[in-house]
């Protein structure tokens, strides 16, 4: 199975107009087959970062799947919808995303992901990316070992955030070392703690992980995303 991750950069004029597109358009062409569903649509939450960001996460079945959803937008029946979708949108950049083999998420049953729209509450992401100057392997490994692993054995009303997947780039659609966590945030009041606080001594000791991965990368971006009230998965 790939993902595709894309970031839209959305014309503010016509925020509301791209979102009501995806909603009542993207979502449910793509639902009416067996290829590809939209999982994840995803504000770039103001005040951290650039405006009018969007961030969408697709799940497609395999890559002939991902090659015949390509051909449609290009030459078949999605030509003329996405040349007037583009109108909505400065910009759109994508890239082919591959689970690690440690990743919470592997598989998606596509039948089993809405696509009518329901809504339900809202859910914050962060949304971390690393280029790593190191083996991006290595890397990996750091975030399943030091990352990961560590997080799993927190009482859950000491959790911050829970690790949902973890990506890497598939060969040849983006940069080679770079990869992706995607995780839900599961309290507020830490986020907001984490924001405003520096970080304790605790964990900028030679064993913790914030230490371990200055072995990887020093390099890399968080994004805090808020799912909308209709994002099939939230």
């Amino acid at each position: 199975m790939l993902f595709l991750h894309e970031v839209h950069e959305v014309k503010g004029t016509h925020e509301d107009d791209f979102e009501a597109a995806m909603r009542e358009d993207w979502m449910p062409m793509l639902a009416a087959g067996d290829d590809a569903r939209l999982l994840y649509f995803a504000h770039q939450a103001h005040g951290s970062g650039r405006s009018y960001q969007v961030v969408t996460l697709t799940a497609l079945r395999d890559g002939a799947a991902w090659e015949r959803l390509a051909q449609r937008i290009q030459s078949g029946d999605l030509q003329k919808w996405m040349r007037e979708f583009d109108e909505l949108r400065r910009d759109v950049t994508g890239k082919v995303l591959l689970p690690v083999h440690w990743s919470p998420l592997q598989e998606v049953d596509l039948s089993s992901v809405p696509s009518d729209g329901r809504e339900h509450d809202l859910s914050l992401f962060m949304e971390d990316t690393g280029w790593p100057y190191s083996s991006l392997d290595d890397y990996i490994r750091c975030w399943d070992v030091d990352y990961y692993q560590v997080l799993g054995k927190y009482p859950k009303d000491r959790m911050l955030l829970d690790i949902q997947a973890c990506f890497q780039i598939a060969h040849g659609t983006h940069r080679r070392r770079e990869a992706i966590l995607w995780q839900k945030v599961v309290n507020h009041e830490g986020l907001l703690r984490l924001l405003s606080h520096e970080t304790a001594a605790e964990h900028k000791g030679p064993d913790s992980y914030m230490m371990k991965a200055l072995q990887y990368r020093d390099d890399w971006q968080s994004r805090l995303l808020r799912t909308s009230a209709w994002s099939p998965m939230y």
